[in-house]
């Protein structure tokens, strides 16, 4: 800075103030120094500058995702983005992969890094260290699943609802012979989805047949494959619900490999890519990423603006979006 600050004739409060965007500087002298720091290649350290500044702050994000690849991590991920480049904010962003060592190991990474804030898709085994963030001053917000971290912000669905309607569409079809195929049962999601199954045939007056359910999925080839046990049975399913986006893909699969698709109903959660572009589309219970990432940036930047009190938790509704594989009447024979 004293160099810009000798080539431009200035003083460094002036080449401080116009490198922080400061106003009160005249035109002339902006120019003046935003000529000198090109000539000098100089850029301005923003992790050296937080360290000068009164609130310590980076003006950077974590983002921790299940998995970067996932349609819904991508979602949710622009829309944090979006929010946080309104606020002049940049997202560092990682997977976990279901892996708490991993989460752990992001937690620990953002926080050395001096990141402002913390937007979680919590694995459910890191509660004392998201926790410990937010008590050293790194305000923490967890998405999709809840956290036992007692002062962390929270923002989920309502996945019981979503799946316990749509058991009860499949009902209304005629179908009695429901199959539920889930996540890890680790994942609160997956618990939650296969809870709002059971409540659902209850509901309904079905009978919960243990053989017609599948946990411990994850990835549309472990879908695929017990997709094609649920098959082979006696007496296989007439209708399918799926806990989760890649695991539909998988489902599809299979059912395409038996020719299927146009007699045996498919109902999943969470929206994909193209699904309403295949004959039939696949019905869906979806979530809106984009508003779960809004509405996370949102209480997270309410506790970088000085929000106080106990933690909140914001639910998000789903839709069902009908695209005929869910409405397929059940039929005498698969």
């Amino acid at each position: 800075m004293r160099d810009v600050a000798t080539v431009a004739g200035v003083g460094i409060a002036t080449v401080s103030r116009v490198v922080n965007g400061k106003p009160g500087v005249a035109p002339g002298l902006v120019e003046r120094v935003t000529r000198a720091a090109e000539l000098l290649g100089y850029r301005y350290d923003l992790t050296a500058g937080s360290l000068r500044r009164a609130d310590r702050r980076t003006h950077t994000l974590g983002l921790i995702l299940e998995d970067a690849a996932n349609p819904f991590s991508a979602a949710l991920h622009r829309a944090v983005e979006d929010t946080a480049a309104d606020r002049g904010m940049l997202v560092l962003a990682g997977s976990t992969d279901e892996d708490p060592v991993r989460e752990s190991g992001l937690v620990k990474t953002f926080t050395a890094r001096r990141v402002d804030g913390l937007i979680v898709v919590p694995t459910g085994r890191t509660d004392a260290e998201l926790d410990a963030a937010g008590r050293n001053g790194t305000p923490v917000v967890c998405v999709d699943r809840p956290t036992a971290a007692p002062q962390v912000d929270t923002v989920t669905v309502d996945n019981r609802a979503g799946v316990r309607a749509a058991v009860k569409r499949l009902h209304a079809t005629g179908h009695r012979h429901v199959a539920f195929l889930g996540d890890l049962p680790t994942i609160w999601t997956a618990e939650e989805r296969y809870a709002g199954f059971v409540e659902g045939l209850a509901e309904t007056g079905c009978v919960l047949h243990p053989s017609l359910v599948r946990h411990g999925l994850h990835g549309a080839e472990a879908a695929q494959e017990a997709a094609r046990e649920l098959l082979a049975l006696p007496q296989p399913p007439t209708a399918l619900v799926s806990g989760q986006n890649l695991l539909t893909v998988g489902i599809r699969r299979t059912l395409q490999e038996f020719r299927l698709q146009r007699r045996m109903a498919l109902i999943g959660f969470d929206d994909l890519p193209l699904a309403d572009l295949l004959e039939p589309g696949i019905s869906v219970i979806a979530q809106d990423p984009a508003a779960i990432g809004r509405e996370a940036a949102a209480l997270l930047f309410d506790r970088l603006d000085g929000e106080r009190g106990p933690a909140r938790h914001r639910v998000v509704a789903t839709r069902y979006l009908p695209r005929g594989s869910g409405e397929l009447p059940a039929a005498e024979d698969v």
